[in-house]
C-alpha cells in the first residue's frame, strides 16, 4: 500500500541527500513512517467520527442503565472502541456514568476499554500489522475490560468511591439528533482534525525514538534483553511501560521498531497496554476520587489481564 512511498523515501535519503550508514536508516525510516501513520491516522478517524455522529452519550447511558451485569459490561467495553479518549479524559465520563446509577462494574469496563481500543490504536495496529493482528487484539483488550470490570462489579466496592457522586434525578432521557449527511461529514472531519492537532506530536516524538533505536540500537541487545521467549520478558514490557506516559499514538511506532529488532509482538503490546492503561498520571487523578484499594484492585485486575494478552500473543504468533 505504501511501498511507493517507501521508494521515493529511500530516493531521496540515499540519492538525493546522499546519507549512507545508521543516519541513513534512521531518516528513511522517520520521512516513512511519519507520512504512513499520517495518512492511516486521519483515513481511519474520519470513518470512526463519521459512524460516531450516529451515536450520543445520553442514549449510550440510558442503554447502560437498563442492562445487566455481564451484558453492561460487554456493551460498555464496545463503546469503549468509539470513544475518542486516553484514561484520563475517560474519567468525567466515568463519573457521569456513575452519576446515571450505572453499575460500578459496568463503568470500569468502559474506562478499562476506552484508551486500550480506541480508533487510534486500532489505526495504528491495522496499518502496521496488518488485520488479523489488529482483530486479535482488540477481541482480546474487550476481555481484558469486560471480565475486569464483572470482577470489580462482584466485589460491591461503591463505598471506596471518595467523592459524593450524586444520581441524577428521574430517568434520562434519550435525546434523538438528527443530521444531514453532509453536516455528518463535516462534524466527521473536524472531529478528525482537531485529535490530529493534539496527537501529532507524539506521533512524531515517537516515530523519532522508533527511528533512533532502528538506525542505532543493535537488534542483539534488545532480543537480549527484552525479546525471545523468556518469562520474564512480558513483566518487564509490563513494568517499562507503567512509569511512562502516552497514547497509542506516540508508542505504536516503538512497538513497530521493538519487533523488528527482535521483540516478540506480545511483548511489545504488553508495553503499549501498560502505557495507554496504567499510566501514573492516571493513578494520581484516580487517587482525587477513588480509594487506595480500589485503584490498586483496578490496575492489579489490568496488569493481569495485559500479561495474559502478552503471552498468549507470543505463544499463539
Amino acid at each position: 500500500m505504501f511501498d511507493w512511498w517507501e521508494s521515493l523515501s529511500g530516493y531521496f535519503v540515499y540519492s538525493v541527500i546522499g546519507l549512507e550508514s545508521k543516519s541513513a536508516e534512521a531518516l528513511h525510516f522517520f520521512i516513512y513512517d511519519t507520512l504512513k501513520i499520517f495518512i492511516l491516522l486521519l483515513g481511519i478517524i474520519f470513518a470512526v467520527s463519521f459512524l460516531r455522529t450516529y451515536f450520543n452519550t445520553q442514549k449510550v447511558r440510558l442503554y447502560l442503565q437498563k442492562r445487566s451485569q455481564l451484558s453492561g459490561n460487554v456493551l460498555a467495553a464496545l463503546f469503549g472502541i468509539i470513544t475518542p479518549f486516553c484514561t484520563c479524559s475517560a474519567i468525567p465520563l466515568f463519573l457521569g456514568f456513575m452519576q446515571a446509577r450505572i453499575p460500578m462494574g459496568i463503568t470500569f469496563s468502559f474506562l478499562i476499554s476506552a484508551p486500550l481500543n480506541n480508533e487510534i490504536a486500532i489505526a495504528m495496529l491495522f496499518g502496521l500489522f496488518g488485520w488479523k493482528i489488529t482483530a486479535i487484539y482488540i477481541g482480546f483488550g474487550l476481555l481484558v475490560a469486560i471480565f475486569g470490570g464483572y470482577i470489580i462489579g462482584k466485589m460491591k466496592l461503591e463505598r471506596y468511591v471518595l467523592i459524593p457522586i450524586n444520581p441524577i434525578e428521574g430517568e434520562l432521557e434519550a435525546v434523538h439528533i438528527s443530521l444531514r449527511f453532509d453536516k455528518r461529514l463535516r462534524e466527521a472531519w473536524a472531529n478528525s482534525f482537531d485529535i490530529f492537532k493534539k496527537i501529532y506530536l507524539y506521533v512524531i516524538a515517537g516515530v523519532g525514538v522508533g527511528a533512533f533505536i532502528h538506525g542505532y540500537v543493535p537488534a542483539d541487545f534488545i532480543a537480549r534483553y527484552a525479546g525471545g521467549d523468556a518469562w520474564y520478558a512480558v513483566p518487564l514490557a509490563v513494568a517499562m511501560g507503567i512509569p511512562m506516559y502516552s497514547n497509542a499514538a506516540g508508542v505504536m511506532p516503538l512497538v513497530e521498531v521493538l519487533t523488528q529488532k527482535g521483540m516478540l509482538l506480545g511483548s511489545a503490546l504488553s508495553f503499549m497496554m501498560a502505557v495507554t492503561a496504567l499510566s501514573l498520571p492516571e493513578a494520581v487523578i484516580l487517587g482525587r476520587i477513588l480509594h487506595t484499594r480500589l485503584i490498586a484492585l483496578f490496575f492489579g485486575i489490568v496488569a493481569l489481564g495485559i500479561l495474559a494478552v502478552g503471552y498468549l500473543f507470543n505463544l499463539i504468533l
